[in-house]
């Protein structure tokens, strides 16, 4: 999945994932199609695409990214919405509340260094990928509907001192 664009509505604030191939059309609510759209960017052939929209639920979406001495794994519980129409996107979309509300959620996201490029799933949650990150010995950290930045910002410090002291021994 891919940050779109944000809706900054003060009412409702929220993200738009898109992307046109490296989706799994299992998040889509129903039958994905396969169209053909003008790219016009690249001076390539137009592109098949999936399109579909995805069911509203719970979600997550996550990044990994490489700090140098460890893996982090960042996962970022969300709420998916109902996406509307939008024609001129002819791709796969969702349209999601991040937890616990975009103002929140994009700054830990950015505190903990989340790519623009992430996976998205609604089939999982956010404890299977804790399992799997505590296994592979990978940093876990989580922005859920109780997320404090300044708490926030700790346990990154400390999760820095943690896999500083530790490095070798994991």
């Amino acid at each position: 999945m891919e940050d779109y664009t944000y809706h900054f509505d003060p009412n409702g604030m929220k993200v738009l994932g898109a992307h046109m191939l490296e989706i799994c059309p299992t998040i889509a609510l129903g039958k994905p199609a396969i169209e053909v759209h003008q790219l016009s960017i690249g001076g390539k052939e137009d592109p098949a695409r999936l399109v579909f929209k995805t069911a509203p639920g719970n979600a997550i979406n996550v990044s990994v990214i490489d700090l140098g001495n460890r893996f982090r794994m960042i996962v970022n519980d969300v709420e998916v919405v109902e996406c509307p129409d939008m024609p001129n996107l002819p791709v796969a979309s969702v349209l999601w509340k991040p937890m616990p509300d975009l103002k929140i959620g994009a700054a830990a996201w950015i505190l903990a260094g989340g790519a623009h490029d992430t996976g998205f799933s609604t089939s999982i949650n956010a404890e299977y990928l804790e399992d799997f990150a505590g296994m592979m010995g990978v940093e876990f950290v989580r922005i859920d509907k109780t997320c404090n930045i300044q708490e926030f910002k700790k346990e990154l410090r400390w999760n820095e001192i943690y896999y500083h002291i530790s490095d070798g021994i994991i």
